[in-house]
């Protein structure tokens, strides 16, 4: 939903709680059809992450410690929009940061919405390709480890079911569509 068709169907907003990455709302929306409800809704930024394939045809995935998931997960590299920066550039930072690579080549892969029931966030999905080394760059309130596995492997996992994050699901499928179609 864009912005106008939520301001359009927004009657008010009850803030419950404001943080440094998610705002907490109740908000009374009157619905299509009719009818008014209060719901739980997330505002989130936003976010980006980049399906790394180097020459070999290895794809970086990043095995990070994440609470809310209850621990260890697989993911491509990604992270959080920071205020006025375009998707792109927060998928180069991540990728810099978390997994030590900069790519020279990227291709949009689309977005996704992970969590649509309750929450706003769009993520912006990219192929970077062209890539070299750099130091990465993790934060103190972060715990990665960056890993090379062949691309079939990876998406195998992601079809299987063994990478549970949506995005890096998504991103690896589509990922797999442009690389076999010659991209």
């Amino acid at each position: 939903m864009n912005s106008t068709t939520r301001q359009k169907n927004l009657s008010t907003r009850r803030p419950v709680h404001r943080g440094p990455v998610v705002d907490l709302g109740i908000e009374t929306v009157d619905l299509p059809g009719g009818g008014r409800v209060a719901l739980e809704v997330v505002r989130h930024p936003g976010g980006a992450a980049a399906v790394a394939v180097d020459r070999a045809g290895r794809v970086c995935l990043v095995r990070q410690f994440r609470h809310a998931a209850g621990g260890w997960i697989w993911e491509v590299p990604a992270g959080k929009l920071d205020p006025g920066e375009a998707p792109e550039a927060t998928a180069r930072r991540e990728l810099e940061e978390e997994a030590g690579v900069r790519a020279g080549r990227w291709d949009g892969l689309g977005q996704v919405l992970p969590t649509p029931g309750f929450c706003d966030e769009v993520v912006h999905l990219y192929l970077a390709r062209d890539l070299e080394r750099v130091p990465t760059r993790h934060g103190a309130d972060e715990r990665i480890e960056v890993h090379w596995v062949g691309f079939d492997q990876a998406v195998d996992r992601a079809a299987s079911g063994e990478l549970r994050d949506a995005k890096t699901v998504v991103a690896l499928l589509r990922a797999e569509r442009v690389l076999g179609a010659g991209g």
